[in-house]
């Protein structure tokens, strides 16, 4: 039996009858909107065959189903990486088992160095594109049933939900930019000489997850909307050291803004 085909082997029978309309997978420091979830029930990965044990802090290694919005959600609080050891099969597993379970949209937080320059912690920021320069694939290998070979990804980030998006955070006040998310491998920090090729390539953000799981998602004809946290500046912009623990603290900065707008969304959806 596959790892996919085992996860749902136990997700199935734990969602009962329950149908979620979309999942959500949360970034670090920003674990507070599981805390948001009413009637929460919760998985341990332990429990999940193929899921495995996050190490970084601020990503706490359970699934969530729950209510947000008024509408039923799987919350995915913490993800895995590429840069913990995981091949790409494990890093898009929750995302397959996802739209294994019928899911169709797919919302993803993450915590972003800044690289634009206008951008000052704690910026949100839409993606609009994204570049994947982790140098790794999900899609690499067996085409695994329900996947395109070849998926479309002229449009990674649905044009739709990124519209109710900025129509949510206009009507909460909430500042709202646009951009081109960065994937790279990790875990250490960019140089500022690798900070200046990226701004060049065209990239206004850059963090160390994401990229490999709109792949998997889209590959599945998934929607999916993608939200960056600006934790940081990015290395080069302005002199400083950069750490995790900064990343930290400015996701629970911006976790009010953040849980509003997943939360408006999903409600709209």
């Amino acid at each position: 039996m596959s790892s996919l085909a085992a996860a749902l082997a136990v997700l199935r029978p734990w969602l009962g009858e329950a149908r979620p309309e979309a999942a959500l997978v949360l970034g670090s420091g920003l674990g507070g909107l599981a805390a948001r979830l009413e009637d929460a029930r919760r998985l341990d990965y332990a429990a999940i065959p193929g899921f495995a044990r996050p190490d970084v802090p601020g990503h706490a290694g359970e699934l969530l189903l729950g209510r947000l919005g008024g509408r039923v959600v799987l919350c995915q609080a913490g993800r895995f990486h590429a840069y913990e050891g995981h091949a790409g099969a494990t890093v898009a597993l929750p995302v397959r088992a996802f739209a294994g379970l019928g899911i169709r949209t797919l919302l993803l937080t993450n915590a972003a160095g800044g690289i634009r320059r206008s951008f000052r912690p704690p910026t949100l920021m839409l993606l609009a594109d994204q570049v994947n320069l982790s140098f790794r694939s999900p899609l690499v290998g067996h085409v695994v049933d329900g996947e395109e070979r070849f998926p479309d990804m002229s449009a990674p980030y649905d044009a739709g939900l990124r519209a109710l998006a900025h129509r949510v955070a206009r009507m909460a006040g909430i500042r709202l930019e646009d951009g081109v998310y960065a994937g790279l491998m990790g875990p250490s920090y960019e140089t500022p000489a690798e900070i200046r090729m990226l701004e060049r390539l065209g990239a206004d953000a850059v963090g160390m997850s994401t990229v490999q799981e709109v792949m998997a998602a889209r590959a599945r004809g998934m929607r999916c909307l993608g939200l960056s946290v600006i934790t940081n500046a990015a290395a080069g912009t302005t002199g400083e050291r950069l750490s995790h623990e900064e990343v930290m603290a400015a996701g629970r900065t911006a976790g009010a803004a953040v849980e509003a707008i997943i939360t408006g969304v999903v409600a709209a959806l």
